[in-house]
């Protein structure tokens, strides 16, 4: 997801616009470019690869101004060249765009017919030629925008600059977020908060289809009929603080690291300690008459997902699909009358995501949401909002967003099953009791950290690994994979234990690390029975298991990992964390960019 920021100063904008935009970096993203207006002139300056780069483009060529806009890119148009870098601009505008423009091939060939010549290959920048044909033809900045937006196909949040108009700019969204920012004597435009964090703490989200005029007085706001509206200013609550690495070496290694903390805030929002009660926000519907629970979701939170499916089945007793957000409309699904579907995100931006749950609402759905951004769409469009309290997640690989969003699906299915009277009060004590012990266990497994580090090297020469588990165990090894995959670029497969035999057995040699991820219960001797399957072969086994496990199967092991023995209940979240730390080891080990991986976007804002 890329990054937009803009500002209306009194001051001199181009290094706080490269600082706004070092707050994004985060995202993902392959080139990087800001533009100001100064003397009547638009001073664009532009660059491929990390922020340093363009840093290094600006020392050796300024661009004064004390209005500007600047863009972090993540290509979706055209290959991550200068050329196709944003900011985009004619000779009277220059605009920055996050989303994509789906009609742009039409556009592109009617403008090019009309006489207009493209520098780029971007979808974007048939959108800054539409705006300057508007104002080279007379009409004034807002107009331009009226006339152009309605012209528009796709997801789109646009912040635009004008030549002839150095005291405004124009921001403007669709399907991609967009907040302004209110200082004094200033005003702001960014994709999130995170980014206006050192600028100011009082910000507007944009709702859907909404266009802003931002100038140092303040913003005026038009809905998508052009109609002037107010929007409510909040109080971001973001710090500058919560996005510095402190004394970690990565984002990521902190995030890790932020588990036990984030996690005892997420359940404090969701137990009543003293009287040992899990308590959902207030709702308009009632949870007894649910029949059938729909969960959608992508990557990371697909995995939550999947866990959560094991939870609810078990302790509600509701059938529950799942689904992976970007097939979930194509194949028309049956969504029955009287069911709940259940969306998870991290950002609450996921284009897919968001869509599903339109479509879902359509089909006459509730809504719950699990997400870690309050204000975000997917939030605002709920009935049932569950916030996380990760608070901001940097690293583009998921943590900490991961183990809150399972904290706050294990309450939703404790109480899903009180609601459906399937779990007594006694049970429910039990259930409570478990998820406050998660901190302390989460703590516990991060104390192994220094032997995991340790052992990182006997997997990072791997061309592949796989992670085997059973039950709720079977989504934290495709989750463990996911992990390695993202950031090491080691090829990983996660599978359920017992699909071993059905094919991935074939694949197995002394070249190949199998991680198990098996604390000792009811699954334990089954899944040993596969390690064994596994060692005939010649296959180099991890086994991540508490130490009665590690004590009966742990002999003849690559390696082990030793873990706190904890209730099943809890165990995906304590389980999560040494897949996150031999992941994030074995990048460090192989030098990659852990923060940052290749081709990869924090929050992907379009289908």
């Amino acid at each position: 997801m890329c990054g937009i920021i803009g500002i209306v100063g009194k001051e001199q904008v181009a290094d706080r616009l490269v600082d706004g935009l070092r707050r994004m970096e985060y995202r993902g993203y392959d080139s990087a470019g800001v533009c100001t207006v100064d003397k009547g002139q638009l001073v664009r300056r532009r660059a491929e690869g990390k922020l340093n780069n363009l840093v290094i483009e600006l020392a050796r060529h300024p661009a004064p101004g004390t209005i500007g806009i600047a863009h972090t890119r993540w290509a979706t148009h055209g290959a991550p060249t200068t050329s196709n870098a944003h900011p985009h601009a004619t000779g009277e505008v220059a605009l920055v765009h996050n989303g994509i423009i789906e009609n742009f091939r039409s556009l592109r060939e009617a403008l090019t017919a009309r006489g207009r010549t493209f520098e780029s290959e971007t979808d974007t920048e048939v959108v800054a030629h539409l705006v300057s044909e508007q104002v080279e033809a007379g009409a004034s900045p807002q107009d331009a925008i009226r006339a152009v937006l309605p012209q528009l196909r796709g997801a789109f949040a646009l912040a635009i600059a004008f030549r002839q108009h150095p005291d405004l700019l124009i921001g403007a969204r669709l399907g991609s977020p967009l907040v302004v920012g209110y200082g004094d004597g200033e005003t702001y435009l960014g994709s999130d908060a995170l980014a206006l964090a050192p600028l100011t703490q009082r910000i507007a989200y944009l709702d859907e289809g909404d266009w802003v005029v931002i100038t140092r007085d303040g913003a005026q706001i038009f809905d998508i009929d052009n109609n002037p509206v107010t929007r409510e200013i909040t109080l971001s609550g973001v710090s500058a603080a919560a996005i510095e690495k402190g004394n970690y070496r990565h984002f990521m290694q902190k995030e890790i690291f932020e588990q036990p903390t984030v996690v005892a805030q997420t359940l404090r929002s969701y137990i009543r300690q003293l009287e040992q009660v899990v308590a959902l926000p207030q709702m308009d519907f009632d949870l007894s008459t649910i029949s059938r629970v729909t969960i959608v979701a992508c990557g990371t939170s697909f995995y939550a997902g999947m866990v959560a499916k094991y939870w609810f089945e078990r302790f509600a007793r509701l059938p529950v699909d799942i689904d992976v957000a970007s097939e979930f409309r194509y194949r028309d699904p049956v969504l029955e009358p009287g069911g709940l579907a259940l969306f998870i995100s991290q950002s609450g931006e996921t284009a897919d995501t968001l869509a599903a749950l339109r479509h879902a609402r359509a089909q006459g759905q509730k809504i719950a949401v699990v997400v870690n951004v309050p204000t975000s769409s997917m939030a605002r469009e709920a009935d049932l909002l569950l916030p996380t309290h990760a608070g901001p997640e940097i690293g583009v690989a998921s943590t900490k967003a991961f183990t809150c969003q399972l904290a706050v699906l294990a309450a939703l299915a404790a109480h899903l099953a009180v609601k459906k009277g399937r779990m007594s009060r006694e049970e429910e004590c039990e259930v409570v009791r478990h998820l406050l012990e998660a901190p302390a266990a989460l703590n516990a497994a991060l104390a192994h950290d220094e032997e995991i580090a340790a052992m990182a090297h006997l997997i990072a020469p791997a061309r592949d690994v796989l992670y085997l588990g059973r039950g709720p165990d079977y989504p934290l090894a495709l989750e463990g994979a996911l992990k390695l995959k993202e950031i090491s670029y080691i090829h990983a497969e996660g599978y359920a234990a017992g699909e071993m035999k059905h094919g991935p057995i074939a694949l197995i040699d002394e070249a190949v690390p199998v991680i198990v991820l098996a604390p000792s219960g009811p699954l334990f001797e089954k899944t040993v029975s596969n390690m064994q399957e596994v060692r005939a072969r010649g296959g180099k086994i991890v086994l991540v298991s508490d130490a009665e496990g590690l004590a009966e199967a742990g002999e003849g092991c690559l390696a082990t990992i030793e873990m706190p023995k904890v209730h099943p209940l809890i165990a995906p979240l304590v389980y999560a964390v040494p897949v996150q730390l031999l992941a994030y080891h074995v990048a460090v080990a192989k030098g990659t960019d852990v923060d940052q991986p290749r081709n990869l976007a924090k929050s992907v804002t379009v289908e």
